[in-house]
């Protein structure tokens, strides 16, 4: 069974316990540039950093899709992770506070997502499902240096 890449980014933000995860499907707004946003806040930039390398591990291991582009990690405090199809921000509290996205899309429909219990799996079936994914950073820093060459 195939999980959508909402699923796996809200899984992922909850995994490192992201407060207020959200998406928004955009796909009725007709100026939209993507069909969904998912939207989160923590409280520190060390908490914003590592909510963002969990999507980048999860969304390459889970769904196999490396990110497109990304902006904010040079200061945590709005980190943006485009992987076309869906848009992913990760608000220090109070930037979310402030920009209020979810407010400014209106029109689109708001789903909530709660960190739910994981059923888990035999050890034996998850040691062999499991990809080892690179580490977050070397995922950043590949992406920084496609973001270079895109800029060149």
């Amino acid at each position: 069974m195939k999980i959508s890449p909402v699923k796996i980014i809200a899984d992922a933000m909850l995994e490192k316990k992201a407060q207020d995860v959200m998406s928004l499907d955009l796909r009725g707004i007709g100026t939209a540039i993507c069909d969904h946003f998912v939207i989160c806040n923590a409280d520190s930039t060390t908490a914003v950093n590592a909510i963002a390398d969990n999507v980048l591990v999860k969304m390459e291991e889970k769904a196999g899709q490396k990110v497109l582009r990304m902006q904010g990690l040079e200061n945590g405090f709005w980190i943006i992770l485009d992987y076309g199809e869906v848009v992913v921000h990760i608000f220090l509290t109070e930037y979310r506070q402030f920009y209020r996205l979810e407010d400014l899309w209106a029109d689109a429909k708001l789903r909530r997502f709660k960190d739910e219990p994981k059923v888990a799996a035999p050890a034996a079936e998850e040691a062999k499902e499991r990809v080892k994914p690179k580490a977050a950073s070397k995922l950043r820093a590949a992406a920084r240096k496609k973001q270079a060459k895109e800029k060149e």
